[in-house]
């Protein structure tokens, strides 16, 4: 299979569905329709609307030289791009030192080719705490790196580097524990308290405006959050050292990611996690992460609950995942629930995969997973799964909010070699429902699947190692007690 990276074309609109049209309401209920539905979603998504005006960072006194830092300069610029009624902010070739970046209302950072926008990791300069959300959990924390807070027409494009500058000093020790890393960090040093503390807090109903996590917490930013934005691009930027998740964006609308590279290896260096949005289209991107290329969220456990908002409508198209570890992630922060997500076209080659597509709760987040739909993905070696639907993710079962998983695709895939097919796992009074599988060949499946508490799952040309499979073959399959999983759903 060729991965195109051709432009996509938006085409004309007229008699084409409009998101208002495909959301809560809209179910794909057909392997024929999934296809027409992702391109639906993915025309109807706007793109910002940018004024023609132009500031360069350097008419307002950037030097560009790597040792000056030209903070104020990008805030000149900014104050001025914003008093005009928005534009183009322009860094130009070489290196510019800044720190965080807030961009308003139809504004557009461009970062040129041969440029690289570096930013400098101290982290009282991303004070004061602002409203943020971090893993699924509202709070007044760090600034992230480059971020927006209910703006619209928001676009950070060129053919740059953004540069976070977190390393083995400054931002990712605060992880603790990683990779054979960080295990000389003091306790106070690590995030482990200020996480507990924060979810205690969101368990309890604590105003944000009272989760205050500044000067002395260890919660690391992301990168780039637009936050309640409509009309986002993301186009062409290459993303290097991260301190967090690297592209985040919370409860937007219309959000366009092309030609992205996330190339970031610290902990937790997720690639692009869109959380409680609506309308999402992910295209020729590049993922070359430390941790899951692209994760789906839609908040944790209370705050979940409380705000209300599901991740929907999101097409993932001619990617390439070169390495990361899930393909793609849905969860565990899903209290809101996630719908509608198409993916298709991606190749995956990661030598650290462990699934293509993985989607994890229990039920402490609840949330309903519903419309999952993969189509022409290619992978190599998958280490655990081509696909797992893990229920007891985490915390585990007791929680009393048991989530929901239904009609969950896969067509037309080719995978190399994976130690199983298939890691399924739901919860008694909720098994896992319409999960399909038409046209895959698998060449090697090192240990049987397992698929407990799940609907049989309807298969249609699955070949797995030259075996044809059957119902009755998935009927013979051993059960739980042959599978051992930690609480990350990792198993063995």
């Amino acid at each position: 299979m060729t991965i195109s990276f051709a432009s996509s074309r938006r085409g004309a609109m007229a008699g084409a569905l409009s998101l208002l049209s495909l959301r809560p309401g809209w179910a794909a209920t057909s392997l024929d329709d999934v296809e027409a539905k992702a391109r639906a979603i993915a025309n109807a998504i706007q793109p910002p609307r940018i004024p023609h005006r132009r500031f360069p960072i350097a008419a307002f006194g950037a030097v560009s030289d790597g040792r000056t830092d030209d903070s104020g300069a990008i805030a000149r610029a900014i104050a001025a791009c914003a008093a005009a009624g928005g534009g183009r902010i322009i860094v130009p070739r070489g290196v510019t030192l800044t720190g965080p970046i807030r961009l308003e209302s139809r504004m557009e950072l461009h970062v040129a080719k041969g440029a690289r926008l570096t930013f400098i990791p101290d982290p009282a300069r991303y004070l004061p705490p602002v409203h943020t959300r971090w893993e699924g959990v509202e709070l007044m924390g760090y600034q992230p790196l480059i971020h927006a807070f209910e703006a619209e027409d928001i676009a950070l494009t060129g053919d740059g580097v953004i540069d976070g500058s977190a390393d083995d000093r400054t931002w990712w020790p605060w992880k603790g524990p990683w990779a054979g890393r960080y295990g000389d960090t003091p306790d106070k040093e690590r995030q482990a308290a200020d996480r507990a503390r924060l979810f205690d807090m969101a368990e309890r109903g604590v105003p944000v405006a009272e989760r205050i996590f500044g000067e002395g917490s260890r919660l690391r930013p992301s990168f780039f959050q637009p936050y309640r934005c409509r009309r986002v691009l993301m186009e062409g930027i290459r993303v290097e050292a991260a301190p967090f998740w690297q592209v985040h964006p919370v409860e937007c609308t219309d959000v366009t990611f092309r030609r992205v590279t996330c190339a970031s290896h610290g902990p937790n260096n997720d690639g692009i996690d869109p959380e409680s949005c609506n309308g999402v289209l992910i295209e020729q991107c590049v993922f070359d992460t430390g941790d899951d290329c692209i994760a789906i969220k839609a908040a944790r456990n209370a705050d979940g609950r409380r705000l209300g908002k599901p991740c929907e409508n999101i097409v993932i198209r001619h990617c390439l995942m070169k390495d990361g570890h899930a393909g793609v992630a849905i969860g565990s922060e899903l209290t809101g629930g996630v719908r509608n997500v198409f993916i298709h076209d991606c190749r995956m080659d990661s030598p650290n995969l462990t699934r293509a597509l993985i989607i994890k709760s229990n039920s402490y987040r609840g949330g309903l997973i519903d419309h999952i739909h993969l189509r022409r993905i290619q992978a190599g070696a998958v280490d655990k799964a081509f696909i797992q639907i893990w229920m007891l993710y985490e915390e585990g079962d007791g929680g009393g909010h048991v989530p929901q998983v239904a009609h969950v695709s896969a067509r037309d895939c080719v995978i190399g070699s994976t130690e199983r097919v298939l890691i399924v796992r739901g919860l008694p009074d909720a098994p896992i429902h319409d999960l399909r599988l038409v046209n895959i060949r698998v060449g090697r499946e090192a240990k049987p699947s397992v698929t407990v508490d799940v609907d049989p799952p309807t298969l249609d040309n699955v070949v797995v190692g030259g075996r044809r499979w059957t119902q009755d073959y998935l009927r013979s399959l051993p059960g739980a007690d042959s599978i051992s999983c930690d609480k990350w759903a990792v198993c063995r």
